[in-house]
This record gives structure tokens, C-alpha cells and sequence, in this order.
């Protein structure tokens, strides 16, 4: 099939990549004097019940529920729900990955001018107000036979833009909780990190696929409110946390 031959492309830049970080000049770290695994394994856990740990790492989590969640039923949303056909759907959900790529790029512009706080709340209740606004175009939707990707439905569009203000979370969040640990346990928090954003993503998968099936492709995605409601009182208590706590 002609779509395999995309692979040989991202084995190119895996290839550019390997011959970037090779060339590139990182600087000598001190590191701590090795421990036993069990011990490293213990230590991470118990970075958990800080309190500041214990809130990021439930925004980690939330934050991921919503973005794969999202992203890995988008095409089906668009094929089941906007009767898009399958190259189709899957083309125009590049737009929510361009728009995270894009989003992430402006957060840094951004952040420049306001806190990380301030763009955070902006972005969640932003997400929220394209979910509301944009679902119900969703509805009754007939396509003409011949669609293309200039004539796709609005909400086809509209949806993925979701990305833009999704952006920003997950890297301010990471960067704020590095920044308030001390170097020594920044192994140990890369490990939380890993762990629960991959529990959150498995878990945005599934129940996403569960309510698609057993529901429909809207209530799937209105349901995302819920953790994203979520996340927004998380990401308020982070930053109360992150004020009052030095971990």
C-alpha cells in the first residue's frame, strides 16, 4: 500500500535525528552515587505524597486522559459522526496535531507576557468553549459523495483547533514542577511523569472507545468536560501548591 512509504520517511529523520543528538555537546552532569533499583523505585513513590507532586501528577494524568482521548478517536469521529470517508478522516486530523505543534510553539511567545497560570486557565476554559460550540454542528450532517478536504463539514475544521489550547498544559505543568524540585529528584519525577501519563492516556482510550460504542461520538467527547472540568481545579490547586510549598 502507498501509505507504507511514509514509513521510509520517518526512518529518515529518525536517522537525522540520531546524527543531531550524536553532534550535539551536552553538558557533564554530577550525578548521585548509584542505588539499588528497589530503592530508586521507593524513592519515586514517595515523591507522591508531597502535596505539590501529588496534585501535578493528577493534572499529568487528566491532561493525558483528554489528549488521547481525543486524538486517537478523532478520526473515527470524523468517518462515524461527519461521514467523512476514511482517508479523508484521517487527513484531517493532522490539523489537531498541527495545532498542538503550533500551540506549543506560540505558548512560548505567550508566556513571555503572562503567567503560566493565566495562559493555563485561558486554555481549558478556551477547550471547553470550542467543545460546547462545536458539537452541536455535528449533528445531522449529510456530505455530498465527492467531499474533499476543502469541502468537509465546519465542525471538521472547527474540532481539531482544540490542539492550539491543549498545547500549552502539559509542558508548563512539567516545567513548573522540575523547576521546584531539586535536581537530585528529577529521575525520580521523570518516572511519575512516564507512569501516569501513560495511565492517563490508556484510560482516555478506553473510556472514549467504551462511551463511542456504547453511545455516540458526541457523548464521548462532551464527556471530556468532565475531566477537563477536572483538570482546571487540579491545575488552580498546582499553582496554590507551587506558591506555597517548596518541595
Amino acid at each position: 500500500s502507498g501509505w507504507l512509504q511514509v514509513y521510509w520517511l520517518l526512518a529518515l529523520l529518525c536517522a537525522a535525528n540520531l546524527v543531531l543528538l550524536s553532534s550535539t555537546s551536552f553538558p557533564t552532569l554530577e550525578l548521585p552515587a548509584v542505588q539499588p533499583l528497589r530503592q530508586d523505585f521507593i524513592a519515586m513513590l514517595q515523591l507522591v505524597y508531597k502535596p505539590l507532586v501529588f496534585v501535578f501528577v493528577l493534572s499529568a494524568f487528566l491532561y493525558v486522559l483528554i489528549e488521547q482521548g481525543i486524538g486517537s478517536w478523532l478520526p473515527t469521529f470524523n468517518n462515524e459522526v461527519l461521514a467523512l470517508p476514511n482517508q479523508l478522516s484521517v487527513q484531517l486530523t493532522s490539523i489537531f496535531a498541527a495545532s498542538l505543534a503550533l500551540g506549543r510553539i506560540l505558548a512560548g511567545v505567550v508566556l513571555k507576557k503572562i503567567s503560566w497560570y493565566s495562559l493555563l486557565n485561558g486554555c481549558l476554559l478556551a477547550m471547553a468553549l470550542l467543545i460546547i460550540l462545536t458539537l452541536p454542528l455535528t449533528h445531522d450532517i449529510h456530505v455530498d459523495a465527492d467531499v474533499s478536504l476543502l469541502s468537509a463539514p465546519l465542525a471538521a475544521y472547527l474540532f481539531p483547533l482544540i490542539g492550539l489550547f491543549m498545547a500549552p498544559v502539559y509542558p508548563v505543568i512539567n516545567s513548573v514542577i522540575l523547576s521546584a524540585l531539586p535536581k537530585a529528584q528529577h529521575a525520580a519525577m521523570t518516572g511519575l511523569i512516564v507512569v501516569f501519563s501513560a495511565l492517563g492516556g490508556t484510560t482516555g482510550s478506553m473510556v472514549t472507545g467504551y462511551t463511542f460504542a456504547n453511545f455516540n461520538g458526541q457523548t464521548a467527547f462532551y464527556l471530556c468536560l468532565l475531566p477537563l472540568s477536572l483538570l482546571l481545579l487540579s491545575v488552580g490547586l498546582f499553582h496554590r501548591q507551587s506558591k506555597l510549598v517548596t518541595v
